[in-house]
């Protein structure tokens, strides 16, 4: 693959790259670059989690070495209690690879980093307190806005949380961070203060936010809005038929999975997306690529039930090629549901 290659690779289906010459420059500089994605292991990941699973696919495909920050004491800061943090951490653990594996992507270059395992260290701390006596109380709140769960009187934590997630990509060694354009604020944040403190500012990539299948942003507190990864059959078919889904209209949950996501695996393990129905309302058909299903959907001729049921499919055969017995077990000692 050439450079210009993995660049595009590294690009395609993102909202915002902060850095975008830079970052073609590094995949010219270096062999390997380093991206890392953080994620605090509160609710139970989602579909809507396959934006950015997708795009760390994309990037391990392109070259780079993958960290996954499992930040632990971030999940401390937004509420989880310490007797729960464990076996959420395991729990993210495993299940993030094994969506990986079952969209056909080799997980090998791709390394786990517990938050703990460095941000308590007296060096991080003194660090942490530094980039605090540059950052206002307005900045860290605006930055912590779209990410952490303030509510009507914040916490101390919730403030503290964007600066840690800025400080994060020195201690890591990374080139880069990837996260959802929620994180817009807090990257802008960390390419201003970094350099304060005398750290590079790094490249941030932004992927977009999947929206719920009632019209909302795909939430894990939210059960009608998202399909958990551990859902069986049913309750897939179940969640999708309820989904909104106008016909005609691409703006919903339903096609911006299609387009963002599930189009985008199919195209790359070289399959067509089938849909099928009675010869009295057309027969089966199959999609090569989103552009394609979009004209056929905005013109109405492909029904939402259709479209709705052949999407249910392909996420239980996707979900079908995870280990979803080991994901049970660790999700019992997780969230308490086994």
């Amino acid at each position: 693959m050439s450079n210009d290659e993995r660049f595009e690779l590294a690009k395609r289906n993102t909202l915002e790259i902060i850095g975008e010459d830079e970052l073609r420059e590094l995949i010219k500089s270096k062999g390997r670059p380093v991206v890392y994605l953080g994620t605090a292991p509160t609710g139970r990941p989602h579909l809507g989690y396959m934006i950015w699973l997708l795009k760390l696919a994309d990037l391990l495909r392109a070259g780079f070495k993958v960290k996954v920050l499992l930040a632990d004491l971030h999940a401390l800061l937004d509420g989880v209690s310490w007797e729960e943090l464990d076996g959420r951490y395991n729990y993210y653990a495993a299940v993030i690879p094994e969506v990986i594996k079952a969209m056909g992507v080799d997980v090998k270059g791709m390394e786990f980093v517990k938050g703990s395992s460095f941000e308590l260290s007296g060096k991080y701390m003194e660090d942490l307190l530094r980039m605090s006596t540059n950052v206002s109380v307005r900045d860290a709140t605006k930055a912590a806005s779209e990410v952490v769960k303030l509510g009507d009187n914040p916490k101390l934590s919730g403030l503290i949380y964007p600066l840690m997630q800025a400080l994060d990509e020195e201690y890591l060694k990374v080139d880069m961070q990837l996260g959802g354009g929620d994180q817009r604020k807090i990257f802008v944040m960390a390419r201003e203060q970094n350099p304060k403190i005398g750290y590079k500012p790094r490249i941030e990539m932004m992927t977009p936010l999947l929206p719920g299948l009632i019209g909302k942003k795909m939430s894990a507190s939210d059960v009608g809005s998202k399909i958990d990864f551990l859902d069986d059959e049913k309750t897939v078919i179940k969640k999708m038929n309820k989904a909104y889904c106008l016909e005609g209209d691409v703006d919903n949950g339903v096609m911006s999975f299609m387009k963002n996501i599930l189009m985008v695996i199919m195209g790359d393990n070289g399959a067509r997306f089938k849909v099928e129905r009675p010869d009295k309302f057309g027969g089966n058909v199959s999609y090569a690529d989103y552009e394609e299903l979009e004209k056929d959907f905005v013109a109405k001729k492909l029904h939402p039930m259709d479209l709705k049921n052949a999407v249910a499919r392909e996420i239980n055969l996707l979900f079908g090629k995870m280990d979803t017995k080991k994901l049970k077990k660790l999700s019992g000692k997780g969230y308490g549901d086994g």
